[in-house]
């Protein structure tokens, strides 16, 4: 079982990435952390989301770093806000066992004027987790994210997808991409932290994340 951060960050917004955060921490037993919120949606923040779907326990769902009103980039957020984000408070938490990191969007969002997230992972120095939808135009992305995370050194534990079965796509990605295979989180619906576990388990091998 690891014992050391996963940061899972994703090709794009609204590709499953939260989902499979809570099924990964949920199956590490991991403290699970989302340092920067954008926007508060309907059903809460993913931080909420967490605390439902990943069946852990009190507490091992932390607080954000910033909370920001406005759903859109986070340096963009942060402004209307009038919020400064100091890298500082951007340090990984320290906690008992594992714990596993979301970023916002996708690897190249920024994070202030002159920061992405990819350039915060590589100053984390944790592997990284790519999620990736296996929709049309998921090999151009998910290739370009793969570019920008060994750009900066970022190491890469595979890819994993999110969706119907493309078979091609998803060979192509790891071949191309001379990346692992992590495992595919079908879509559930409904959406229920006992689907959810059923569907990790049946799908990726905790293994891969150690």
């Amino acid at each position: 079982m690891t014992t050391r951060p996963i940061i899972v960050t994703g090709t794009d917004t609204e590709i499953g990435k939260t989902v499979f955060a809570a099924a990964l921490a949920g199956a590490l037993g991991a403290h699970y952390w989302k340092p920067v919120q954008a926007g508060v949606e309907d059903d809460g923040t993913d931080a909420m989301r967490v605390a439902r779907l990943s069946g852990l326990p009190r507490g091992h769902v932390l607080d954000e770093a910033y909370r920001l009103a406005t759903p859109c980039s986070p340096h963009l957020a942060a402004e209307i806000d009038g919020v400064t984000i100091d890298a500082a408070r951007l340090a990984l938490p320290a906690v008992d066992g594992p714990l596993v990191v979301e970023g916002a969007g996708g690897v190249l969002v920024p994070i202030s004027r002159r920061e992405t997230y990819a350039d915060q992972f590589a100053r984390w120095g944790a592997p990284v987790v790519l999620v990736a939808r296996t929709v049309l135009g998921t090999i151009n992305h998910t290739l370009l994210s793969v570019e920008a995370l060994r750009a900066r050194g970022v190491a890469i534990l595979g890819v994993a997808f999110v969706g119907d079965p493309v078979e091609d796509s998803e060979s192509t990605i790891c071949a191309m991409g001379d990346v692992k295979r992590l495992g595919r989180l079908p879509r559930l619906d409904p959406l229920e932290p006992a689907a959810l576990r059923a569907a990790f388990a049946a799908n990726f091998r905790l293994g891969d994340f150690a």
